[in-house]
């Protein structure tokens, strides 16, 4: 019965699927390379079954192929938003939070373990060259066990309970993944914004693998490239999130046609997409992206001045009121209000594996956690930045989630610096500088770092409220704006104190999401980033959980992977979160800000109200950008 009610889930929920494809229309785009012969027509660029993607039953219209859309970012990495704004997976997200095909013709689900994944015949790369079960038989056999390519053995995705994945490979368009026991996890690893790849390219990277290269040709091009290994120039070439390999072959809805990193980017649309509308139009409406890398500073102002025809990434809450003035003032955009789709806007996490032994044992005491939180005034935060919009309190599922507790938001939440001084207290952190600075038990003062990435005003803003009433308590902050590429690397090395970023990516989770984010098992948690790189690597590095409060998220864990009882499952993500909220290892400040997106007046099929989130949704990617369209298009083009 699992199996079927799987399999017709899929069937039901395909992203807008007709039965029968319409005619195909050839690109204006790409149509002097097909008369020319460079390309073959759009019919045999096209699978067999291709995805129709109705759009009137999505309440959306057709569009016309065309236009230059414009956007920013703010570092030359972020190239790779185009792999999460394109959003072509395996299997993604629908608007409505539910899992269907997408690059897969059909998936069937065995018992929770086994997964048939059925491969659309006649489909390719962005080259042209067939996509195949050899691609997955690549990853497979010459990547995810290849000692030399991953010393650490395959990807921790692809264990259950420390048994290993079976892949094999029945024909061209078939694969079959399995495991022992159950996955629960798997297709939603596969949904992500940062997907499970499970498939490559193999026909481009053969030729840098040493199991299907000659071996002097290879030294040959590891010289030219650089690199000592063969192994460094495969990973260098292996780059499908990254992005900025431009002659890596690519599924996505545009390929990178920049020849060289520069501050402008450029994406043109990928002749062999495998979705068109009901009337036979190929996707991506849009031909190009302009993609270009600003100082995040000069984000909004360029927003402001019309710079820009989809930007939310390096927009704040605080830039609305200049975007609102751009609107006004005829720059050619309206300002659009998503809600966050975060379990916090602002959260802080002090490092429970921090190198200093001193410091370390202070903060894994659950009372110095609380005591934190208690001292932090989240109203005259709330009312400061964001004027009393957002919702004030700790890290917790949001409201629309059937996981909500008002209990949990408020826990350890409400402003009562007596409390939290009465808790130090209780510590025995009694003694003090003649400051006022409570002092650690080595008698150094205790001056707390909260290291941050520098890219958010309302964040520097909101610790310099903090600052002052901690104080209160005797603990001083001091804040470090760091890279954030810095930042994350001192926190996974255990050199970070404590750092700020978002809450959970996903703030909305359903019956059917795995918790393993609220357990130690990842180290982009910053309250226990050894924790999760033990988990991640099976032992290899880092720390084992030693408290047992983690250790109980861990066990609960476990247990939601072994159950399909749904009560169950019910009952474990509440006590999951009973104990984040008990224990503070995030400290959530605020949830649920209004999210500014601008969109040019000439784009369309953009949704009016809509939720801008990490995981899952992949900010714009489930909001389909391929199906956006300009009113202009050429004329957007010329310019």
């Amino acid at each position: 019965m699992f199996r079927s009610l799987i399999v017709l889930l899929f069937c039901l929920t395909s992203l807008g699927v007709r039965a029968e494809p319409p005619t195909l229309q050839e690109s204006s785009f790409w149509q002097k390379e097909v008369t020319n012969g460079i390309l073959p027509d759009v019919e045999a660029r096209m699978p067999d079954t291709p995805l129709i993607v109705d759009l009137g039953a999505k309440g959306r219209s057709f569009g016309t192929q065309g236009g230059t859309l414009r956007t920013l970012v703010s570092r030359s990495k972020d190239v790779r938003q185009m792999v999460v704004y394109g959003y072509a997976r395996l299997v993604g997200y629908d608007e409505n939070y539910e899992l269907a095909p997408d690059i897969l013709r059909d998936v069937e689900v065995e018992d929770g373990r086994r997964f048939t994944l059925h491969l659309r015949p006649g489909h390719r790369w962005s080259d042209g060259h067939p996509f195949t079960s050899a691609d997955f038989e690549y990853w497979w056999e010459h990547v995810a066990l290849n000692e030399e390519l991953n010393p650490a053995g395959p990807p921790q995705s692809m264990f259950v309970n420390d048994q290993l994945a079976k892949m094999s490979f029945p024909d061209a368009q078939t694969v079959v993944v399995e495991w022992p026991e159950p996955n629960t996890q798997f297709l939603q690893l596969l949904a992500q914004a940062s997907p499970l790849y499970i498939y490559r390219p193999a026909h481009y990277l053969k030729q840098f693998h040493a199991d299907f290269t000659d071996p002097k040709t290879l030294r040959r091009t590891i010289k030219t490239a650089r690199l000592r290994t063969w192994a460094a120039l495969h990973n260098d070439r292996d780059n499908m999130y990254k992005f900025d390999n431009p002659d890596l072959p690519t599924l996505q809805p545009w390929m990178n046609a920049s020849g060289t990193q520069s501050s402008r980017n450029v994406f043109v649309r990928n002749p062999y997409y495998h979705r068109a509308d009901s009337r036979g139009v190929q996707l991506p409406y849009i031909d190009v992206v302009e993609m270009t890398v600003v100082g995040g500073g000069l984000i909004a102002a360029k927003a402001n001045a019309g710079e820009v025809d989809l930007q939310a990434r390096g927009l704040d809450f605080p830039d609305i009121s200049i975007l609102k003035k751009g609107e006004r003032d005829g720059a050619g955009y309206r300002v659009l209000l998503w809600g966050n789709g975060a379990a916090s806007q602002i959260a802080i996490y002090p490092n429970l594996n921090f190198a200093d032994p001193v410091w370390r044992e202070v903060m894994r005491d659950v009372r110095f956690r609380r005591a934190l939180s208690l001292s932090i005034d989240r109203r005259m935060i709330n009312r400061a930045l964001y004027f009393g919009l957002a919702k004030e309190g700790g890290m917790t599922a949001l409201a629309k989630s059937p996981f909500f507790d008002p209990s949990n938001l408020s826990r350890w939440a409400i402003y009562d610096p007596e409390a939290a001084n009465a808790m130090l207290d209780e510590m025995g952190l009694t003694e003090r500088t003649p400051s006022g600075i409570r002092k650690l038990p080595d008698g150094r003062p205790m001056e707390f770092v909260i290291e941050t990435a520098g890219e958010r005003k309302e964040v520097e803003n909101a610790l310099a409220i903090i600052t002052d009433t901690w104080r209160e308590i005797g603990v001083e902050l001091i804040m470090r704006p760091l890279d954030r590429d810095i930042l994350r690397n001192r926190v996974y090395s255990g050199l970070s104190m404590a750092a700020v970023w978002f809450g959970w990516d996903n703030g909305l989770p359903q019956p059917y999401t795995p918790p393993d984010y609220l357990a130690p098992t990842q180290q982009e948690f910053f309250a226990w980033p050894k924790w999760g790189q033990y988990y991640q690597t099976r032992g290899e590095v880092g720390e084992q959980p030693d408290i047992p409060a983690a250790r109980d998220l861990m066990r609960l864990s476990e247990r939601w992977d072994r159950t399909q009882d749904r009560e169950k499952r019910l009952a474990i993500w509440k006590e999951m979160l009973d104990i984040h909220a008990e224990q503070q290892f995030g400290i959530g400040i605020l949830a649920e800000a209004p999210q500014p997106i601008v969109v040019s007046n000439r784009l369309r099929n953009v949704p009016e109200q809509a939720k801008w989130s990490w995981d899952p949704g992949a900010h714009f990617g489930i909001h389909r950008v391929d199906e956006f369209y300009y009113d202009e298009p050429f004329q957007q083009l010329t310019q």
